[in-house]
Parts: structure tokens; C-alpha cells; sequence
């Protein structure tokens, strides 16, 4: 990791003075746009798709999942933009604890990937198929002393959510993430069950992640960098709203994992293990020495892509020409300044 990827607390942050078409030596550009695909469904998602930038700080990624419209998807865009023309804070640590990743497999399929992963902690996706069975396994993978979190993705209603949890609250739940789809209904749960309450959806989703009104129901707060726009952007959301973090990934490359990885590196404190072991999910990498766990704990470091890579896993023209459709309707969204900084357009062929 290069001296210029961080910088000390208090120097100057501002973005640099970049115009629309400007083809200067601190302007980002498009080293190229890319499709990796899952090593299995995730969220109904096969495959991730997004563009990669180059900058004078370094790679940034833009990769906004498919249902996110331009509003939300300018904010990946600031997040990228920013990872490739600004420092990002100094770290507070070297390394950052990383739980497992469980997918809705079976359960005999979830208790080998949490004791292949070599984590204490794992978060498993529920609300679809067995949750039980697949809890119970990583129960028993982790041993009594290891930390299980639920991810719901908001798919349960308030007494759907009462039932489960207190169905699988025997299992020592450190946490549920998101069991409801809004922070109201988070404030009438928390009331009926004893499991601590965490907002993702609640809090990338929202209007102005600055100010949301309820998060006091939440007991933790995700954050992911590319949804909320950027890694300073993050430290501005942890602080306002005054919870504890824990911060995770958006099932992207060991770029986009990058700036995860710096977020929770600066963090003043860490709430428990980052969500940010998530290259398992994906076929490959852009780069040679991806970004994964290793005894449950990540080093802090910024892996640089491989053009031959880039390669590997480019997208299509007809992907590439989409996404960069997407990325016209999110630049509509994005303040009308001179420092709005537009990369130049590499040829699709």
C-alpha cells in the first residue's frame, strides 16, 4: 500500500477542480467495464456488472445493483469518483476482523463454508428455505463462543419477524439486520423481541442518510460505501447517527472491497466483524491478490488491478453500452458544478 493512499486527519480533502470533458492529468478515466459472475444466486443476482476508474489516488468502482434507479446510483458514482481522486483517512488499524458469508443454502452446505473460512463470526442470509437448519449448522460450526448474525433483507412483516426470531433467538443471535422493511416497523419490534436490531436497507436507502428519522429504533447501523457515497461520506452517517457500525461490502471486486476496507480501518470503532469477506461470492477478480480473509481478519491494503484481468471479466458491448446508459441517468442526479468530474468514454468495441 502506497504512502499516497492515505491521508493524515485534517489535511486538505477537497475534490479536484475536474470539468466535463477534461482529459488532464487528475482526471479519473474508464480502464474498463466488467461482468463476474456468482459462484451461486444471491439476492436473485447472477452476476455483477460495473465500471472501473483510474484515477490519481487510485482505482475506484461503480458497480449499482440492477434495481437501483439514477438518484441512488449517483451515489455509487460519487463513491467511485472519489476513490479515484481523493486520499482516504488515515487507518486507526492494520487489520479488521471479517465474518463469514452464508448464503440461503442447505444447511449441510452452510456449516462447511463457515468452518472453511477460518471466522469466529458469521452472518447468514435468511427468509428463504430452511432458516432453522441453516442456523443450527452454523451454530454448530462456529461452537457456543462464535457470533451468528441474521440477515432478513427486509422480507419479513412485523409478526413474521416475532415468530422467527424468537424461534431462533436459542441459537445466541448477536444481531438481525434489517427484519422489516422500515425503521417504524423496527420501533414496534424491538418491543416484542430481545435481539439487537440493525438497519441496512433503512439507512442506504434513505432520502438523506444524514438525517433519518426513527434510526433511535435501530441498535446498529450498516455501512456500505458505494451506496452511501463514498468512504467520508460513511464517517459522516456513523457519526450522525450515533450508533454503533458495522460496516460491510456490496458483493464487489477487491476495488470497490477497498474502499470497505479503508472505511473500517478509520472507523473511531468497530462494532464486531465487517461484513467485507464477500470475494467468495464472486468467480473471479480484477485483481491478482484479491481481498480475502485469512484466520477471520483482512490486512489493510489496496490491490491494484491487472489489465489481463480487466480483460478476463469485461462485459459485453451490450452491457457495456448499458451501463453506461445507467451511468448518463445517474449523472443527472449529480450536482451541476464545475468539480462534477465526467471520465472520457473508452471505445465499446
Amino acid at each position: 500500500m502506497t504512502d499516497r493512499t492515505f491521508v493524515e486527519p485534517g489535511a486538505p480533502t477537497s475534490a479536484p477542480d475536474l470539468r466535463p470533458g477534461d482529459t488532464g492529468s487528475r482526471a479519473p478515466t474508464v480502464a474498463g467495464a466488467f461482468e463476474i459472475r456468482m459462484t451461486l444466486p444471491f439476492r436473485n443476482v447472477r452476476a455483477r456488472r460495473g465500471l472501473l476508474l483510474e484515477g490519481p489516488a487510485g482505482w475506484g468502482e461503480w458497480s449499482p445493483f440492477a434495481d437501483h434507479g439514477p438518484a441512488l446510483a449517483a451515489r455509487w458514482w460519487h463513491a467511485a469518483i472519489e476513490a479515484a481522486t481523493r486520499p482516504w483517512p488515515a487507518p486507526r488499524r492494520d487489520d479488521v476482523p471479517v465474518n463469514a458469508i452464508v448464503p440461503a443454502v442447505d444447511a449441510e452446505r452452510a456449516h462447511r463454508i463457515v468452518r472453511g473460512s477460518g471466522c469466529t463470526t458469521a452472518k447468514v442470509k435468511v427468509g428463504s428455505g430452511d432458516d432453522r437448519a441453516r442456523v443450527e449448522a452454523v451454530r454448530d460450526a462456529l461452537g457456543p463462543h462464535g457470533r451468528l448474525r441474521l440477515d432478513v433483507n427486509a422480507t419479513w412483516d412485523v409478526d413474521t419477524a416475532v415468530l422467527r426470531l424468537r424461534e431462533l433467538a436459542r441459537y445466541d443471535l448477536e444481531y438481525v439486520e434489517q427484519p422489516v422493511a422500515d425503521l417504524a416497523g423496527f420501533a414496534r419490534l424491538r418491543s416484542r423481541v430481545d435481539v439487537p436490531l440493525a438497519a441496512d436497507e433503512s439507512v442506504r436507502l434513505a432520502p438523506d442518510p444524514l438525517h433519518i428519522a426513527g434510526i433511535d429504533a435501530a441498535d446498529i447501523v450498516i455501512l456500505k460505501v458505494q451506496p452511501l457515497g463514498g468512504v467520508y461520506r460513511c464517517l459522516e452517517v456513523a457519526e450522525a447517527a450515533g450508533r454503533p457500525v458495522v460496516v460491510s461490502s456490496a458483493v464487489e471486486t477487491s476495488v470497490g472491497l477497498a474502499a470497505g476496507l479503508a472505511l473500517a480501518a478509520a472507523l473511531p470503532e468497530l462494532a464486531g466483524a465487517c461484513g467485507l469477506g464477500t470475494m467468495s461470492l464472486l468467480a473471479g477478480d480484477v485483481t491478482a491478490e484479491p481481498l480475502r480473509p485469512v484466520n477471520g481478519r483482512m490486512r489493510v491494503r489496496r490491490p491494484v488491478p491487472e489489465r489481463h484481468l480487466i480483460d478476463r471479466w469485461a462485459a459485453d458491448a451490450d452491457q457495456t453500452a448499458a451501463l453506461y446508459r445507467r451511468l448518463e441517468a445517474a449523472q443527472a442526479h449529480m450536482p451541476a458544478s464545475p468539480q462534477r468530474p465526467v471520465p472520457p468514454r473508452p471505445p465499446l468495441a
